[in-house]
């Protein structure tokens, strides 16, 4: 039998104290953290803020992994940003004068997961229908909705964070 620790998050079973139905939002949000972290740990601080062939820098998908799970999390909450939230979303991909490292970038995403787990472990069942509005314009949506939003684009982000360090570190894809 398989290491079941080499397997993907959704192939080790169910986590525990979170919701049947929030299960694969749960699931891909931890496999993104291991992707991110494996791709990350050794990756040169030298590149984080390269913008390689017109692309994201890496700094910007790490920022942006975080800020968007804290985002949509809110909104699922039917909470308001505040005006941390959106000077955080307005600083996404600019280097800040005090650069963040690598570790510091992957320990604010790692505790956004955690936080994000966290959330989706409280959240009863029957909420998940509910519906909440999305940013200044309270676009509709659902807590469900939102949750699957952001598993589904963080998982994007972190393809595209993939391809951006390999180009940056010369690797074959």
């Amino acid at each position: 039998m398989a290491d079941t620790n080499k397997r993907e998050v959704w192939l080790r079973g169910p986590i525990e104290g979170i919701s049947p139905l929030t299960q694969p939002v749960a699931h891909a949000l931890l496999q993104a953290r291991e992707e991110v972290n494996e791709m990350m740990g050794d990756f040169p601080e030298l590149f984080l803020w390269v913008k390689a062939a017109g692309l994201a820098s890496p700094a910007f998908h790490l920022q942006h992994l975080a800020g968007v799970l804290d985002r949509l999390f809110t909104y699922a909450r039917g909470e308001a940003l505040t005006e941390h939230q959106l000077t955080k979303l307005s600083l996404e991909g600019k280097m800040p004068e005090i650069g963040y490292s690598v570790m510091t970038l992957l320990e604010i995403f790692n505790r956004q997961v955690d936080e994000a787990v966290k959330q989706l472990s409280e959240t009863d069942e029957s909420a998940l229908t509910e519906k909440r509005g999305v940013g200044r314009a309270q676009l509709p949506s659902t807590v469900i909705g939102l949750y699957v939003h952001a598993a589904e684009h963080s998982m994007r982000h972190v393809g595209q964070l993939l391809v951006t360090t390999r180009v940056l570190q010369g690797s074959p894809l």
